[in-house]
């Protein structure tokens, strides 16, 4: 059994923000979040969250989290002193404790149950996450015997030319014996430079201790600044995209693609370059999305071709083409075998199989059958300055280029719309529909004090 604990009580003033540290989004999730879902593969009994500045927006933030509970450190005066805040909130406790930052966001779980492992098999007292640095400058280094079990640590500062050969650092990612470490906790002392509170300090107090390395040192990477997020954000997107290739899906240019780990691609689906990828979207086999487009929230059927376009929160069917340069927003539903052309905006809107939209119009509050061919400037005008208004339009029917439809209107199956029209009533079906004002032409007629011949 096993407990967590996750240190995020700090502003993060390197980030120059007024928001938490641990609520900096890192591909679409917040820092704290994204270490929650890394240890949730380990089933924690509790998990705790340490938190301080920004207290009630972190809690607001994770309420999502029915299980997350908060203790506050009212004062941040050190991991030792973050870790004593603890001690009530567990006091019949008996289990393992793994405590983990929540500024260090890549850890894998497969990292985290090795750490668990090992902890539990040689019934340690502590057991720490180290990492082998090519350049471990300003880390404490962690110097082990050949069964890695912990001799001592050294900080940067007082390590002797020799001991700076070492590059085994510590990651500050542990597993405690609960009951153990709880004994010894009061009496920590703020002994030194910072006059703070070390939870490192009690490793000389523990035995045993052993070192786990972990395979890739970027796991441990802590976000400090801007330029951490933007690394960190480069370290995930390539994890990602390593993935998805390996799963069949071909990028093209993966350095100008980003795809958030939230989303779901089938194989033999390509992404072409300048393409971006977000929230919970899924894309079946066989499509081709891109070049240049954004899709977010979006559930995208098989063979689909998107082209320079922007879909949100939207759901498109098999066999449909979109763009260039479509927009769909607003809970778009899009049939089968549909085309959303050029410079279309569809506003929730739903579009019925093989219908066609090829360019230049503006569908909002909107529901059209099959095969429906809408003309091209065709406008659905939905708000009278209060309220959006919707529009049917049934099978079959033809919309002539350049129609306005004025909502609430229905337009019944396999109507024509004649070209121009202005449509304010009802229109049942199997009619033409005319709505514009007859051609009007006067010979000879000129504005009044105009020269002849001038222009």
């Amino acid at each position: 059994m096993v407990a967590v604990a996750i240190l995020a009580a700090g502003r993060g003033t390197r980030m120059k923000s007024s928001l938490p540290k641990v609520l900096h989004s890192l591909g679409g999730r917040s820092l704290l979040e994204r270490v929650l879902l890394g240890c949730k593969p380990l089933e924690p009994s509790r998990y705790l969250a340490i938190v301080g500045y920004g207290a009630e927006r972190v809690k607001e933030a994770l309420k999502g989290w029915e299980s997350l509970e908060f203790i506050e450190q009212t004062e941040q005066l050190g991991t030792g002193h973050a870790i004593q805040q603890l001690l009530p909130a567990l006091r019949d406790y008996e289990g393992d404790l793994m405590v983990l930052n929540g500024d260090v966001p890549l850890l894998r779980p497969e990292t985290l149950e090795k750490l668990v492992y090992v902890h539990s098999v040689h019934q340690n007292a502590a057991t720490l996450l180290t990492a082998h640095l090519p350049n471990p400058q300003g880390y404490g280094r962690v110097f082990c015997d050949g069964d890695n079990r912990v001799q001592h640590i050294v900080e940067d500062r007082d390590c002797t030319d020799a001991q700076k050969h070492n590059h085994r650092i510590n990651a500050g990612v542990y597993c405690f014996n609960w009951q153990k470490l709880a004994a010894i906790l009061p009496d920590l002392t703020a002994d030194n430079d910072q006059n703070e509170y070390y939870l490192t300090d009690v490793f000389s107090q523990l035995d045993p201790v052993m070192a786990v390395d972990v395979e890739d040192y970027q796991e441990i990477m802590g976000i400090n600044d801007r330029r951490q997020l933007a690394t960190a954000y480069d370290i995930l997107q390539m994890r990602t995209k390593d993935d998805w290739m390996a799963a069949g899906v071909t990028l093209i240019d993966p350095g100008s693609i980003t795809i958030d780990d939230t989303v779901k691609i089938a194989p033999d689906t390509i992404i072409e370059p300048q393409t971006h990828l977000r929230g919970n979207t899924e894309i079946a086999s066989g499509c081709r999305i891109g070049p240049g487009s954004l899709i977010e929230n979006c559930q995208i059927g098989e063979g689909v071709r998107v082209l320079y376009s922007v879909a949100r929160n939207s759901t498109i069917a098999a066999g449909t083409e979109v763009g260039p340069y479509a927009h769909l927003r607003n809970a778009v539903q899009v049939g089968e075998s549909c085309r959303v052309g050029n410079f279309v905006e569809l506003k929730g809107t739903t579009l019925g199989n093989e219908t066609k939209v090829a360019h230049l119009s503006y569908l909002g509050n909107a529901t059209l059958g099959d095969r429906v061919n809408v003309g091209a400037g065709t406008i659905t005008a939905n708000y009278d300055g209060y309220k959006k208004h919707p529009t049917v339009i049934g099978d079959r029917t033809k919309t002539g280029a350049n129609s306005v439809f004025v909502a609430p209107i229905t337009i019944g199956s396999d109507v024509t719309i004649a070209a121009g029209s202005t449509i304010t009533k009802n229109v049942e079906d199997d009619t033409l529909a005319i709505a514009r004002a007859r051609q009007v032409e006067r010979k000879g007629w000129r504005m009044k004090g105009q020269p002849e011949g001038e222009n």
